[in-house]
């Protein structure tokens, strides 16, 4: 099924222009996907916030972007960010897409609460900017396209910690807010995320196009993926089948990163999948405190699919899903033709497991302290990490405390139940660490790696509700630290152990 006709900027409902141009030198906006015409989106404005007010701005962002450190400053800033005007040459519009949703084909699907504005060249390349919780668009389904200040609170923190913990991901420049009420299980308050990437695309923009048999614009699709954001891609035999691999080796990147962290997604649906293999809509994520491979971040995964341990063999799933869905712009002449084009993209697939392996035993090998490569490093890391499990080990802490263990292993050891157990593998790690270098070369490379502080639930709990009471100075102070995620905190707090009313703290993919 096509999207809507999309209806004009120039009519009636169109945004106002914002009195000054843009608070940035030679801003310049360009709306690269809007030439690809309306069966790939909707354009109209948005439903902005009413009286909106500054949560917080990420300073990281906007010197990414190249803007000035005072942007938010302008008054014009703060309107066009809340969704209730726009700089010249921005056109916001809802790209369609569909999707895999917990397995299950769900048809179509698209942005029921985003609004891209356009792309703005900055130093490090064009950058599509994008206000999640803008207002209902004819992909909302039965939503209100709106987002709430808890969940949007979880979404701004977590882009830039992401950001800051080097992991792939979409940007958070701002986080504006509003009294408007709206209703989810209690009545909350609106808030709008601008998020930043070079790209929003998903695997589910090709299945939309696969699925309702339009394979014309699903040609176009992938032209424009390739001439804008896979050039090298372009010379190949089968452009299709290297861009799959260029998609498959670029997630098994990413999902090592995540596991390397803890850190669960949560809703790890084809729509959320990024192909540019980027951490994509935060939702109901979540860092594991005590470490748990079958520990399930959404309260709403009730059978578990999204599990910390299932996140790698999810993504090679959703990957086979992108392949299908790229079948229609392969050859389709003979039964043997279509064996062999099934073949290529499966083929391209199997990348992923390969290059999955060496990630994930190149982030254990960092994290140990091993910067030489010998047989039984991944027995070393897997052994360290069934220790953990058997105690439930905090797993942010545990890395941290063993980056230290050459000196005093102490604090490490008070984490651990089997205490003889991990003496026993710390006499190995040592061995093992004899021909890395000297003692402190070897922590100083761990505490790089392994992270004092994360976005734990309570911390972004804690930043919640003092927003709730209109304290926004929590969700600012926690963005500094979380900026510096390798440093020890000035607040111990920040990097220790969660409470005990952490534990009945859920997260769902209610927003």
């Amino acid at each position: 099924m096509s999207s809507p006709a999309a209806p004009s900027l120039d009519s009636t409902q169109a945004l106002p222009r914002a009195d000054a141009p843009s608070p940035l030198p030679a801003a310049r906006w360009t709306n690269r996907f809007a030439e690809l015409g309306p069966r790939f989106f909707t354009e109209l404005p948005a439903q902005g916030l009413p009286d909106p007010y500054w949560v917080a701005t990420s300073p990281a962002c906007a010197a990414e972007l190249g803007w000035p450190a005072d942007w938010q400053q302008s008054p014009e800033a703060l309107q066009v960010l809340a969704g209730n005007a726009v700089w010249p040459g921005m056109r916001p519009l809802a790209t369609v897409y569909s999707g895999h949703q917990f397995g299950v084909w769900a048809g179509q699907l698209g942005d029921g609460r985003a609004l891209c504005l356009g792309e703005l060249d900055t130093p490090a390349g064009p950058r599509e900017l994008q206000l999640k919780g803008a207002g209902a668009t004819p992909y909302s389904r039965r939503g209100d396209g709106r987002a709430v200040l808890r969940s949007s609170i979880r979404e701004f923190l977590a882009s830039e910690a992401m950001a800051a913990l080097g992991v792939p991901t979409t940007r958070a420049l701002a986080l504006t807010g509003s009294r408007l009420p709206v209703l989810r299980e209690t009545v909350e308050t609106a808030a709008v995320v601008t998020r930043v990437a070079p790209s929003f695309l998903r695997f589910g923009h090709f299945e939309h196009f696969a699925h309702s048999d339009q394979p014309e614009q699903l040609r176009e699709l992938l032209d424009f993926f390739v001439t804008h954001h896979a050039p090298e891609c372009a010379q190949a035999p089968e452009p299709a089948v290297a861009v799959l691999q260029r998609v498959s080796l670029q997630t098994a990147e990413l999902i090592a990163h995540w596991q390397s962290l803890g850190f669960c997604h949560g809703v790890m649906n084809t729509d959320n999948m990024s192909m540019l293999g980027l951490t994509l809509d935060y939702g109901p994520f979540g860092f594991m405190d005590g470490f748990d491979p079958g520990h399930i971040c959404n309260h709403s995964d009730e059978r578990g699919r999204y599990a910390y341990a299932r996140q790698a063999s999810v993504a090679f799933w959703n990957l086979h899903a992108l392949a299908q869905s790229l079948m229609p712009l392969m050859p389709q002449g003979s039964d043997a033709e279509i064996e062999a084009s099934t073949q290529r993209l499966l083929a391209a697939v199997e990348a992923y497991r390969e290059r999955f392996a060496t990630a994930m035993l190149g982030r254990w090998r960092a994290k140990l302290g091993l910067v030489t490569e010998q047989a039984g490093d991944q027995a070393l890391a897997d052994d360290f990490l069934r220790l953990m499990a058997s105690s439930r080990a905090d797993f942010t802490q545990s890395w941290r405390r063993l980056s230290r263990a050459l000196e005093d292993a102490t604090p490490l050891r008070d984490l651990f139940i089997d205490r003889d157990a991990l003496d026993a593998w710390l006499a190995r790690w040592r061995e093992r660490l004899a021909a890395e270098g000297a003692p402190e070369a070897v922590q100083a490379r761990m505490l790089a790696v392994n992270p004092a502080v994360v976005l734990r639930n309570h911390l972004a709990e804690g930043a919640i509700r003092a927003a709730r009471d209109g304290d926004f100075g929590e969700v600012q102070r926690l963005l500094k630290v979380l900026s510096r995620p390798f440093d020890e905190p000035e607040s111990p707090a920040d990097a220790a152990l969660p409470p005990d009313w952490a534990q009945d703290l859920e997260v769902s993919c209610s927003s």
